[in-house]
């Protein structure tokens, strides 16, 4: 892929703005400090907690479902929840912005791209996108690739800040790019504005520490199952007695298998084991703690990577409620800002009057929706009780346009039933009434369903309301089961 990408670039052989060699060495304006980001980026294969961790975020990304909609026209913004609306964005199908976001070049899927990009910016902080401009370097984007944040150094300038980039390639070949070709995602740097900071710079240690006890762990076991200890001579050795004493010694004790035989020893020697055990190392504690700081470094709950201590499935579920909103919706948003304000851009005036957006990666609560469907309801009927227009109150309410069949019927034609008004509606019963007209024909109460003219207000009963809030909550489910989803907040 390195290759592939630095043949594209070195071949524009295109004029770049800049001394590349020269500002990347000079004086560190403002920052740029030396980093071993290589070292973050092996961090994720140093322990498992962090590469639960880097794995949880990276994927919940990937897996992000991405659309393309054109901006209304009059500027208006969704006051409503529902998919119903006088201003409802357009989505936008073909776009080359769009083609590029879902197939960034031909060695990898949108998935692939953001999934990677991701495992960046939570190990180092940084999130390069180079793109294939064409030979001049500001025509539309061909092609787009992830790049290690290792490779990538700023080259700073006094008078525009940022003039481009050096890509370092695998055997040292360097690779100027102009600004316009990268976009960069980072979390903020308060030390250097040009780099990014992750959590993993603030966790070396930590991480350091939980690796050195696992090895120490897998080292007691491959050399012999017991803590070491000290051989004591009460003559010096020869250099063929010592490497014939030490040859025997590992040939019957090192390893699990000849653990706890017993030794023999010869010429005095005295045999001084180690006075620490494993309980006294406290290596499980150790690392549980080295667990927990990883963990709160990155706000993760215990929940989300597994873990079933203390945890049921109401604070399971809602960790994973808190997990969403944390997390994959904040890095989302950050991801579509760079979208809509830095990616954009690239592609001209098609760039212009569209935006990128994201479906909120949250599940639909049962809770949630009886609650929006009660309040929809009682705001629906308030209205139009009040005499405005009944299809503007289900517009504005966020409700589907309902036909009005009138209150069911008693059960075996008598009985107690829903109560019926002498007038303002007409009988279920009765031929070619209004009810059964096309919309548009017909009394204008009976066009729009739940409609009643102010005179008839009067005749409405507490049994009617309920029915009208019955009618509207059967509608409801019917969009739901649709597959209309819950829409975000």
């Amino acid at each position: 892929m390195a290759k592939s990408l630095i043949g594209k670039m070195m071949n524009l052989q295109r004029p770049i703005p800049f001394n590349a060699r020269w500002n990347a060495t000079s004086g560190q304006l403002y920052g740029s400090y030396g980093s071993d980001r290589f070292t973050q980026l092996q961090a994720m294969g140093g322990t498992g907690t962090l590469f639960a961790i880097v794995q949880l975020l990276s994927q919940g990304q990937a897996k992000m479902k991405w659309g393309m909609y054109r901006h209304p026209v009059d500027g208006r913004v969704r006051y409503t929840n529902s998919d119903q609306g006088s201003d409802m964005r357009e989505e936008v199908l073909k776009h080359q912005a769009l083609k590029l976001w879902k197939r960034p070049n031909p060695f990898m899927t949108g998935n692939d791209f953001r999934e990677i990009g991701w495992q960046f910016m939570e190990l180092v902080g940084e999130w390069y996108w180079v793109m294939d401009r064409g030979p001049s370097g500001e025509s539309f984007p061909l092609e787009m690739w992830p790049v290690r944040p290792d490779r990538m150094t700023p080259v700073p300038d006094k008078n525009d800040f940022l003039v481009g980039w050096v890509y370092t390639g695998p055997q040292g070949e360097e690779v100027p790019l102009a600004a316009s070709e990268v976009i960069q995602l980072r979390y903020p740097n308060p030390a250097d504005p040009y780099r990014g900071l992750s959590a993993v710079q603030a966790l070396l240690a930590d991480i350091d520490n939980a690796r050195y006890s696992a090895e120490w762990s897998r080292n007691f076991f491959l050399n012999g199952a017991t803590p070491g200890g000290i051989v004591t001579f009460a003559k010096r050795l020869t250099d063929d007695e010592f490497q014939e004493f030490t040859s025997r010694w590992r040939e019957q004790h090192q390893g699990v298998a000849r653990g706890h035989r017993v030794g023999v020893l010869e010429q005095g020697a005295l045999w001084t084991p180690n006075t620490y055990s494993l309980r006294d190392m406290q290596f499980a504690e150790l690392r549980n703690m080295s667990r927990d700081v990883i963990r709160e470094a990155y706000r993760i709950h215990q929940a989300m990577l597994g873990l079933s201590d203390d945890v049921n499935r109401a604070n399971a579920q809602t960790a994973e409620e808190v997990h969403i909103q944390w997390h994959e919706i904040t890095r989302a948003e950050r991801t579509a800002n760079v979208l809509n304000d830095l990616y954009l851009p690239c592609f001209g005036s098609t760039g212009a009057g569209v935006e990128f957006d994201f479906k909120d990666p949250g599940y639909a609560s049962a809770n949630d929706a009886n609650e929006e469907l009660t309040a929809k309801s009682t705001a629906a009927q308030r209205l139009a009780a009040a005499g405005w227009d009944p299809a503007g109150v289900l517009e504005t309410v966020g409700l589907p346009p309902m036909k009005f069949v009138g209150p069911p019927a008693p059960a075996g034609g008598g009985g107690a039933g829903f109560p019926r008004p002498s007038s303002g509606r007409p009988s279920s019963t009765e031929p070619n009434q209004s009810h059964q007209n096309e919309p548009g024909e017909g009394q204008p109460e009976n066009r729009i369903p739940g409609y009643k003219s102010p005179s008839d207000l009067s005749l409405w009963s507490e049994d009617d309301v309920l029915d009208l809030a019955g009618i509207i909550r059967q509608q409801f489910r019917e969009v739901l089961g649709n597959g209309n989803g819950h829409a975000r907040r």
